[in-house]
């Protein structure tokens, strides 16, 4: 007869020890309950995307101005900021503005909205409530900066006139006007842009518009300088353009 070894008893209940089972309440509780902000941080939150809201609506009714001026000219939505300066000083990125391209030329186009409040303008000084922010310089700086990028792109000098515009009802007293920025009212943007006369065919104004919209050419290092561009057509040069006649 063969005799097999007696299996242990499995320890009951009472002889196991105790293990803490959490509750399921108590550990969903923990997960699924978000963390409200302070009332700093809400009012704070609050106010920037109340400023991101006003700001949109300034942009948007300079914009419904130039539609005014016809199918010649270009709006386009650039990078205003070099990626290097917005890690520096992120709100920059809060300012608006857009390049016109047309006959008239190439504007850069800054958005300053004030609201109801009294604007003075001393040259390049302006001031809003009691503050003096560098609009002036903000705007001949993105000027400057759009020239040079569409000049290398493109292989020759193209200059960009900076227009800084104010948007609000607010009165506007004006000391005297900077020097080599245009400004203006958003009501007043359309005939600004126009007031200089064509300096340029709807033509140039709409070869330029598509190396404004190429998104390279606002990348550093990934834009060849005339490598893909082309002013005149294959097997043209400057001397076959016909001569117009006055």
């Amino acid at each position: 007869m063969t005799v097999f070894p007696a299996r242990r008893a499995a320890p009951t209940a009472r002889a196991l020890p105790p293990v803490a089972v959490p509750h399921p309440r108590a550990e969903a509780s923990g997960v699924l309950d978000p963390v409200r902000p302070s009332p700093l941080e809400w009012a704070r939150r609050r106010r920037a995307e109340r400023g991101a809201r006003r700001l949109e609506a300034a942009g948007a009714r300079a914009l419904g101005r130039l539609d005014h001026l016809g199918p010649a000219w270009h709006v386009i939505e650039w990078p205003r900021t070099d990626t290097t300066d917005l890690l520096l000083d992120p709100s920059q990125d809060d300012r608006a503005g857009f390049l016109a391209i047309g006959p008239g030329g190439l504007f850069a186009v800054t958005i300053a909205d004030h609201g109801r409040a009294r604007v003075l303008v001393a040259g390049d000084v302006v001031q809003i409530n009691g503050k003096r922010p560098p609009y002036v310089a903000e705007a001949r700086r993105d000027a400057k900066r759009a020239s040079k990028v569409l000049s290398q792109a493109v292989g020759l000098p193209i200059p960009v006139t900076p227009v800084l515009t104010f948007v609000g009802s607010g009165v506007i007293s004006v000391y005297g006007l900077p020097k080599d920025c245009l400004m203006a009212t958003h009501r007043e943007l359309d005939r600004l842009l126009v007031a200089g006369g064509n300096r340029i065919t709807p033509a140039t104004a709409e070869k330029l518009a598509r190396v404004a919209q190429h998104p390279g050419t606002w990348m550093n290092g990934t834009y060849r300088p005339a490598g893909d561009y082309r002013w005149y057509d294959d097997g043209r040069t400057a001397a076959d353009k016909p001569a117009n006649r006055r």
